[in-house]
């Protein structure tokens, strides 16, 4: 099984390269966004937990979100590995992944973290937000604000992963092929290590 984070701001291309990661590997996408819209949806006892915190506005705690991800690993047998998108955010999450993980007799492979600029991330979100409807893709200060946020959060969990040789950093401009080819020389190589 191979299990991939993949890493990078808002506007880093992400979505777009993660579609087709997943095609070429035949990983299962596991999107933290997408379990709990799923989990509230299916009204099962995490998502009606989750639910009642984010109605309050709160934060959902990381062992509610764990849970999830215990549940879709377990509900996924034959997968051949998953693609982490969205977490874990920060070393407590990244600890808690290691421990589930560990108890289902697997692991984080590698960390991949897509680097693009400042001035690039605010030019492709301004350009998203022609099209995408979302207020945060249009006013440069948030989008600004959103990279600085990101940079702070996530760059311990970078750290995390780079003690352990797991962290690889991919140049996140140029071509979308471009950027694709040098992701899979990375998975590539990390898999060439099992």
């Amino acid at each position: 099984m191979f299990n991939l984070i993949l890493f990078g701001p808002p506007g880093s291309g992400k979505g777009t390269q993660s579609e087709r990661l997943i095609e070429k590997y035949s990983l299962k996408h596991l999107s933290t966004g997408d379990l709990l819209r799923s989990e509230i949806a299916a009204q099962t006892p995490l998502g009606m937990e989750a639910k009642k915190l984010m109605d309050k506005g709160q934060l959902v705690p990381d062992e509610v979100v764990i849970g999830m991800i215990s549940s879709a690993l377990e509900a996924n047998p034959e997968a051949k590995g998953f693609l982490f998108d969205g977490f874990p955010r920060t070393t407590a999450q990244a600890e808690a992944l290691d421990k589930l993980l560990k108890l289902k007799g697997t692991q984080i492979n590698a960390m991949i973290s897509l680097l693009v600029t400042e001035e690039e991330l605010v030019k492709r979100l301004l350009n998203r937000g022609l099209t995408s409807g979302r207020s945060d893709d249009t006013n440069e200060t948030v989008i600004r604000a959103r990279i600085v946020e990101y940079r702070n959060k996530t760059s311990v969990v970078a750290d995390y992963y780079k003690q352990f040789d797991k962290l690889a950093e991919v140049k996140g401009e140029g071509s979308i092929d471009e950027i694709f080819a040098s992701l899979c020389e990375q998975i590539d190589s990390h898999m060439n290590v099992e």
